[in-house]
Protein backbone atom coordinates (compact mmCIF):
# COMPACT_ATOMS: atom_id res chain seq x y z
CA UNK A 1 0.00 0.00 0.00
CA UNK A 2 1.34 3.68 -0.72
CA UNK A 3 0.07 6.77 -0.69
CA UNK A 4 -0.30 8.84 -3.76
CA UNK A 5 0.66 12.52 -3.71
CA UNK A 6 -2.23 15.49 -4.76
CA UNK A 7 0.04 16.05 -8.41
CA UNK A 8 -0.26 12.68 -9.66
CA UNK A 9 -4.04 12.43 -8.72
CA UNK A 10 -4.47 15.81 -10.86
CA UNK A 11 -2.69 14.56 -13.62
CA UNK A 12 -4.67 10.92 -13.52
CA UNK A 13 -8.13 13.20 -13.24
CA UNK A 14 -7.05 15.15 -16.22
CA UNK A 15 -4.86 13.13 -18.42
CA UNK A 16 -5.42 9.16 -17.93
CA UNK A 17 -8.18 8.39 -16.25
CA UNK A 18 -10.99 6.76 -17.28
CA UNK A 19 -14.73 7.57 -17.08
CA UNK A 20 -16.86 5.14 -16.18
CA UNK A 21 -19.11 5.35 -19.16
CA UNK A 22 -16.38 4.61 -21.12
CA UNK A 23 -15.03 1.34 -19.49
CA UNK A 24 -15.70 -1.89 -22.35
CA UNK A 25 -15.90 -5.66 -21.45
CA UNK A 26 -12.06 -6.95 -21.04
CA UNK A 27 -9.83 -4.02 -20.73
CA UNK A 28 -7.25 -2.96 -18.31
CA UNK A 29 -8.66 -0.31 -15.93
CA UNK A 30 -7.23 2.50 -13.69
CA UNK A 31 -8.08 6.13 -11.94
CA UNK A 32 -9.31 7.52 -8.71
CA UNK A 33 -13.21 6.64 -8.17
CA UNK A 34 -15.41 6.86 -5.01
CA UNK A 35 -16.44 3.61 -3.00
CA UNK A 36 -19.71 4.35 -2.98
CA UNK A 37 -20.78 0.69 -1.79
CA UNK A 38 -18.85 -1.89 0.34
CA UNK A 39 -20.08 -4.91 1.35
CA UNK A 40 -17.51 -7.69 2.71
CA UNK A 41 -18.32 -11.60 2.06
CA UNK A 42 -17.06 -15.39 1.42
CA UNK A 43 -16.74 -17.33 -1.24
CA UNK A 44 -18.29 -20.92 -1.16
CA UNK A 45 -14.89 -22.18 -0.28
CA UNK A 46 -15.21 -19.83 3.17
CA UNK A 47 -12.23 -17.46 1.36
CA UNK A 48 -12.99 -13.23 2.20
CA UNK A 49 -14.08 -11.03 -0.70
CA UNK A 50 -15.05 -7.34 -0.98
CA UNK A 51 -17.70 -6.46 -3.12
CA UNK A 52 -17.95 -2.50 -4.38
CA UNK A 53 -19.42 -0.42 -6.29
CA UNK A 54 -17.00 2.29 -7.92
CA UNK A 55 -18.45 5.80 -8.95
CA UNK A 56 -17.42 8.70 -10.80
CA UNK A 57 -19.64 11.69 -12.17
CA UNK A 58 -20.42 9.53 -15.71
CA UNK A 59 -21.88 6.86 -13.17
CA UNK A 60 -21.12 3.50 -11.65
CA UNK A 61 -19.50 -0.25 -12.05
CA UNK A 62 -19.15 -3.10 -9.92
CA UNK A 63 -15.83 -4.41 -8.30
CA UNK A 64 -14.50 -7.35 -6.54
CA UNK A 65 -11.52 -8.09 -4.61
CA UNK A 66 -10.60 -11.32 -4.14
CA UNK A 67 -7.07 -11.63 -2.95
CA UNK A 68 -6.06 -9.57 0.03
CA UNK A 69 -9.68 -8.45 0.75
CA UNK A 70 -8.85 -9.13 4.88
CA UNK A 71 -5.52 -6.87 4.31
CA UNK A 72 -7.16 -3.98 2.27
CA UNK A 73 -10.95 -3.34 3.81
CA UNK A 74 -9.68 -1.39 7.38
CA UNK A 75 -7.88 0.88 4.88
CA UNK A 76 -10.90 2.20 3.23
CA UNK A 77 -14.32 3.03 3.81
CA UNK A 78 -17.40 4.20 2.25
CA UNK A 79 -17.41 7.88 0.52
CA UNK A 80 -13.85 7.00 0.38
CA UNK A 81 -11.53 8.07 -2.97
CA UNK A 82 -9.39 5.36 -4.30
CA UNK A 83 -6.83 4.48 -6.85
CA UNK A 84 -7.93 1.03 -8.52
CA UNK A 85 -6.28 -0.93 -11.28
CA UNK A 86 -7.97 -3.84 -12.64
CA UNK A 87 -9.72 -5.91 -15.78
CA UNK A 88 -12.99 -5.62 -17.01
CA UNK A 89 -15.52 -8.23 -17.67
CA UNK A 90 -19.06 -9.17 -18.04
CA UNK A 91 -21.07 -11.17 -15.48
CA UNK A 92 -24.47 -12.34 -15.87
CA UNK A 93 -24.40 -9.60 -18.56
CA UNK A 94 -23.19 -6.52 -16.63
CA UNK A 95 -19.51 -4.82 -16.50
CA UNK A 96 -17.29 -5.69 -13.77
CA UNK A 97 -14.04 -4.98 -12.73
CA UNK A 98 -11.66 -7.11 -10.83
CA UNK A 99 -9.37 -5.38 -8.77
CA UNK A 100 -5.09 -6.31 -8.54
CA UNK A 101 -3.97 -3.17 -6.73
CA UNK A 102 -6.22 -0.77 -4.61
CA UNK A 103 -4.61 2.55 -3.07
CA UNK A 104 -6.05 5.10 -0.93
CA UNK A 105 -4.73 8.84 -1.78
CA UNK A 106 -4.51 11.94 0.41
CA UNK A 107 -6.51 14.65 -1.85
CA UNK A 108 -8.60 17.66 -1.48
CA UNK A 109 -11.25 16.26 -4.63
CA UNK A 110 -13.76 18.71 -6.21
CA UNK A 111 -17.40 16.60 -5.07
CA UNK A 112 -18.73 17.20 -9.27
CA UNK A 113 -15.58 14.87 -10.45
CA UNK A 114 -16.85 11.82 -8.49
CA UNK A 115 -20.28 12.21 -8.31
CA UNK A 116 -23.47 12.49 -10.83
CA UNK A 117 -24.77 16.19 -11.51
CA UNK A 118 -27.30 17.83 -13.36
CA UNK A 119 -27.33 18.19 -17.16
CA UNK A 120 -28.51 21.41 -16.52
CA UNK A 121 -26.30 24.24 -15.59
CA UNK A 122 -27.28 25.47 -12.23
CA UNK A 123 -27.35 29.13 -12.81
CA UNK A 124 -29.66 29.56 -15.38
CA UNK A 125 -31.96 26.90 -13.76
CA UNK A 126 -31.44 29.58 -10.50
CA UNK A 127 -32.77 32.19 -12.87
CA UNK A 128 -35.33 30.32 -14.47
CA UNK A 129 -36.52 29.67 -11.12
CA UNK A 130 -36.38 32.80 -10.17
CA UNK A 131 -38.49 34.26 -13.02
CA UNK A 132 -41.18 31.97 -12.60
CA UNK A 133 -41.24 33.06 -8.63
CA UNK A 134 -41.73 36.49 -10.06
CA UNK A 135 -45.22 35.41 -11.39
CA UNK A 136 -46.30 35.16 -7.77
CA UNK A 137 -48.77 38.27 -7.07
CA UNK A 138 -49.85 37.57 -3.57
CA UNK A 139 -47.87 40.52 -1.34
CA UNK A 140 -47.16 37.68 1.64
CA UNK A 141 -46.03 35.04 -0.69
CA UNK A 142 -43.83 37.07 -2.58
CA UNK A 143 -42.19 38.83 1.19
CA UNK A 144 -41.79 34.86 2.09
CA UNK A 145 -40.04 33.80 -0.93
CA UNK A 146 -37.97 36.72 -1.36
CA UNK A 147 -36.61 35.68 2.47
CA UNK A 148 -35.64 31.94 1.29
CA UNK A 149 -34.16 33.40 -2.03
CA UNK A 150 -32.27 36.34 -0.06
CA UNK A 151 -30.62 33.51 1.96
CA UNK A 152 -27.37 32.67 0.58
CA UNK A 153 -26.64 29.96 3.11
CA UNK A 154 -30.52 28.35 1.78
CA UNK A 155 -29.48 29.09 -1.73
CA UNK A 156 -25.95 27.36 -1.52
CA UNK A 157 -27.34 24.17 -0.20
CA UNK A 158 -30.25 24.77 -2.73
CA UNK A 159 -28.58 24.84 -5.95
CA UNK A 160 -25.72 21.71 -4.76
CA UNK A 161 -28.34 19.31 -3.16
CA UNK A 162 -29.67 16.09 -4.71
CA UNK A 163 -33.39 15.55 -4.49
CA UNK A 164 -33.06 12.02 -2.61
CA UNK A 165 -30.62 9.57 -2.01
CA UNK A 166 -31.36 6.62 -4.43
CA UNK A 167 -34.72 6.86 -7.02
CA UNK A 168 -35.33 9.99 -8.46
CA UNK A 169 -33.10 13.11 -9.45
CA UNK A 170 -30.45 11.81 -7.02
CA UNK A 171 -27.38 13.97 -8.38
CA UNK A 172 -25.98 16.84 -7.49
CA UNK A 173 -28.34 19.76 -8.61
CA UNK A 174 -30.83 17.52 -8.54
CA UNK A 175 -33.47 19.50 -6.12
CA UNK A 176 -33.12 21.98 -7.85
CA UNK A 177 -33.79 20.78 -11.12
CA UNK A 178 -36.80 18.87 -9.52
CA UNK A 179 -38.35 21.53 -7.93
CA UNK A 180 -37.81 24.13 -11.61
CA UNK A 181 -39.81 21.18 -12.69
CA UNK A 182 -42.52 21.07 -10.47
CA UNK A 183 -42.82 24.63 -10.25
CA UNK A 184 -43.34 24.76 -14.27
CA UNK A 185 -45.91 21.98 -14.46
CA UNK A 186 -47.78 23.88 -11.49
CA UNK A 187 -47.61 27.26 -13.61
CA UNK A 188 -49.65 24.16 -16.37
CA UNK A 189 -51.72 22.62 -14.19
CA UNK A 190 -53.36 25.93 -12.57
CA UNK A 191 -53.81 27.32 -16.30
CA UNK A 192 -55.65 24.13 -16.72
CA UNK A 193 -57.60 24.07 -13.59
CA UNK A 194 -58.38 27.96 -12.99
CA UNK A 195 -59.95 27.45 -10.22
CA UNK A 196 -56.74 26.66 -8.24
CA UNK A 197 -54.86 29.16 -6.53
CA UNK A 198 -52.01 29.60 -8.71
CA UNK A 199 -49.87 31.88 -6.26
CA UNK A 200 -50.48 28.88 -3.43
CA UNK A 201 -49.64 26.30 -5.64
CA UNK A 202 -46.00 27.75 -7.29
CA UNK A 203 -45.09 28.99 -3.60
CA UNK A 204 -45.63 25.27 -2.27
CA UNK A 205 -44.09 23.87 -5.17
CA UNK A 206 -41.04 25.86 -4.66
CA UNK A 207 -41.10 25.19 -1.06
CA UNK A 208 -42.10 20.86 -1.00
CA UNK A 209 -38.95 19.90 -1.32
CA UNK A 210 -37.02 21.93 0.73
CA UNK A 211 -36.24 19.83 3.98
CA UNK A 212 -33.91 17.65 1.96
CA UNK A 213 -31.38 20.57 2.25
CA UNK A 214 -31.07 19.51 5.72
CA UNK A 215 -31.82 15.87 5.56
CA UNK A 216 -29.38 14.56 3.35
CA UNK A 217 -25.49 15.44 3.13
CA UNK A 218 -23.41 15.73 -0.27
CA UNK A 219 -20.10 15.76 0.29
CA UNK A 220 -18.68 12.62 -1.23
CA UNK A 221 -21.39 10.55 -0.85
CA UNK A 222 -25.28 10.88 -1.09
CA UNK A 223 -26.58 10.02 2.87
CA UNK A 224 -28.76 10.83 5.51
CA UNK A 225 -27.80 12.97 7.71
CA UNK A 226 -28.43 12.08 11.85
CA UNK A 227 -30.99 14.99 11.16
CA UNK A 228 -32.67 13.06 8.07
CA UNK A 229 -32.96 9.81 9.57
CA UNK A 230 -34.55 11.20 13.02
CA UNK A 231 -36.95 13.61 11.62
CA UNK A 232 -37.12 13.26 7.82
CA UNK A 233 -37.02 15.79 5.17
CA UNK A 234 -41.23 16.46 5.03
CA UNK A 235 -41.00 17.79 9.00
CA UNK A 236 -37.93 19.45 8.74
CA UNK A 237 -39.27 21.58 5.67
CA UNK A 238 -41.74 22.67 7.94
CA UNK A 239 -40.01 23.73 10.35
CA UNK A 240 -37.50 25.56 7.89
CA UNK A 241 -40.56 27.44 7.00
CA UNK A 242 -41.64 28.48 10.33
CA UNK A 243 -38.68 30.02 10.96
CA UNK A 244 -38.91 32.33 7.90
CA UNK A 245 -42.45 33.00 9.17
CA UNK A 246 -41.15 34.25 12.27
CA UNK A 247 -39.65 37.05 10.49
CA UNK A 248 -42.57 38.14 8.82
CA UNK A 249 -45.22 40.17 10.40
CA UNK A 250 -48.90 39.53 9.89
CA UNK A 251 -48.51 36.63 7.94
CA UNK A 252 -51.93 35.22 7.15
CA UNK A 253 -52.49 31.84 9.82
CA UNK A 254 -55.27 30.40 7.54
CA UNK A 255 -52.19 31.03 4.22
CA UNK A 256 -49.75 29.32 6.67
CA UNK A 257 -51.65 26.37 7.52
CA UNK A 258 -52.11 25.43 3.73
CA UNK A 259 -48.28 25.83 2.98
CA UNK A 260 -47.74 23.50 6.14
CA UNK A 261 -50.09 21.14 5.41
CA UNK A 262 -48.66 20.92 1.69
CA UNK A 263 -45.64 20.22 2.84
CA UNK A 264 -46.72 18.04 4.85
CA UNK A 265 -49.01 16.09 2.67
CA UNK A 266 -46.79 16.09 -0.80
CA UNK A 267 -46.38 12.66 -0.44
CA UNK A 268 -49.87 12.08 -0.50
CA UNK A 269 -50.60 8.63 1.34
CA UNK A 270 -48.88 7.50 5.19
CA UNK A 271 -47.49 4.59 3.47
CA UNK A 272 -45.42 6.97 1.53
CA UNK A 273 -44.37 8.98 4.65
CA UNK A 274 -46.87 11.57 4.32
CA UNK A 275 -47.93 12.40 7.59
CA UNK A 276 -51.11 14.01 6.21
CA UNK A 277 -52.94 13.15 3.13
CA UNK A 278 -54.00 15.97 0.86
CA UNK A 279 -57.11 17.48 2.22
CA UNK A 280 -57.58 20.45 -0.50
CA UNK A 281 -57.05 20.69 -4.35
CA UNK A 282 -53.96 22.62 -4.14
CA UNK A 283 -52.37 19.93 -2.02
CA UNK A 284 -53.59 17.28 -3.84
CA UNK A 285 -52.38 19.16 -7.13
CA UNK A 286 -49.41 19.23 -5.59
CA UNK A 287 -48.57 15.66 -4.91
CA UNK A 288 -49.98 14.29 -8.41
CA UNK A 289 -46.92 17.08 -9.94
CA UNK A 290 -44.42 15.77 -7.60
CA UNK A 291 -45.53 12.17 -8.23
CA UNK A 292 -45.01 12.67 -12.06
CA UNK A 293 -41.97 14.61 -12.12
CA UNK A 294 -40.31 12.21 -9.79
CA UNK A 295 -41.31 9.37 -11.10
CA UNK A 296 -40.73 9.86 -14.77
CA UNK A 297 -37.15 11.02 -14.13
CA UNK A 298 -36.47 7.94 -11.95
CA UNK A 299 -38.31 5.98 -13.97
CA UNK A 300 -36.65 7.02 -17.20
CA UNK A 301 -33.28 7.06 -15.50
CA UNK A 302 -33.51 3.43 -14.67
CA UNK A 303 -34.23 2.52 -18.46
CA UNK A 304 -31.26 4.35 -19.75
CA UNK A 305 -29.27 2.98 -17.75
CA UNK A 306 -30.62 -0.68 -18.08
CA UNK A 307 -28.05 -3.33 -19.80
CA UNK A 308 -30.47 -5.83 -20.91
CA UNK A 309 -30.26 -6.93 -23.91
CA UNK A 310 -33.96 -6.65 -25.97
CA UNK A 311 -36.77 -4.65 -25.58
CA UNK A 312 -37.14 -5.09 -22.00
CA UNK A 313 -35.46 -3.90 -18.91
CA UNK A 314 -34.57 -6.15 -15.66
CA UNK A 315 -37.09 -6.74 -13.17
CA UNK A 316 -37.20 -3.21 -10.82
CA UNK A 317 -37.87 -4.35 -7.69
CA UNK A 318 -39.55 -0.93 -6.94
CA UNK A 319 -42.00 -1.16 -9.01
CA UNK A 320 -42.18 -4.96 -9.73
CA UNK A 321 -42.37 -5.18 -13.27
CA UNK A 322 -40.41 -4.90 -16.11
CA UNK A 323 -40.65 -2.36 -18.69
CA UNK A 324 -40.53 -1.55 -22.40
CA UNK A 325 -37.28 0.00 -23.27
CA UNK A 326 -37.13 -1.17 -27.05
CA UNK A 327 -38.94 -1.81 -30.37
CA UNK A 328 -41.67 -5.38 -29.66
CA UNK A 329 -40.68 -8.01 -31.62
CA UNK A 330 -42.95 -8.88 -34.76
CA UNK A 331 -45.67 -11.00 -34.15
CA UNK A 332 -45.76 -14.53 -36.33
CA UNK A 333 -48.35 -12.87 -38.19
CA UNK A 334 -46.56 -10.02 -38.69
CA UNK A 335 -43.39 -11.69 -39.81
CA UNK A 336 -46.02 -14.13 -42.45
CA UNK A 337 -47.21 -11.00 -43.92
CA UNK A 338 -43.59 -9.31 -44.50
CA UNK A 339 -42.24 -12.85 -46.06
CA UNK A 340 -45.42 -12.60 -48.24
CA UNK A 341 -44.60 -9.13 -49.23
CA UNK A 342 -40.99 -10.11 -50.14
CA UNK A 343 -41.64 -13.28 -52.37
CA UNK A 344 -44.29 -11.19 -54.27
CA UNK A 345 -41.21 -8.70 -54.84
CA UNK A 346 -38.98 -11.43 -55.55
CA UNK A 347 -41.34 -12.96 -57.93
CA UNK A 348 -42.02 -9.81 -59.66
CA UNK A 349 -38.16 -9.06 -60.31
CA UNK A 350 -37.14 -12.83 -61.65
CA UNK A 351 -40.47 -12.93 -63.64
CA UNK A 352 -38.85 -11.40 -66.39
Amino acid sequence: MRTKDRQEILMTEKGSHVWLKDITENEKVSGCYLVKEKKAGTTRKGDPFLSLVLADRTGEIEARIWEGADELSPLFFEGDIVQIEGHSSSYKGKLQITLSNLDVPQLDVDPAVFLESSTYDSSEMMKDLREILRRVKNAHLRRLIDRFMGDSDFISGFEKAPAAKNFHHNYLGGLLEHTLSVCRMAINVSKHYPQLDRDLLLTAAFLHDIGKIEELRFDLRFDYTDRGRLIGHVVLGVIMLDKKLDELKKFPKDLAARLKHMILSHHGEYEFGSPKKPKFLEAFALHLIDDLDAKINGLGRFMDKDQQEGAWTDFNRLFERYFLKGTLAPSLEEKSEESRETDGKQGTLFSS
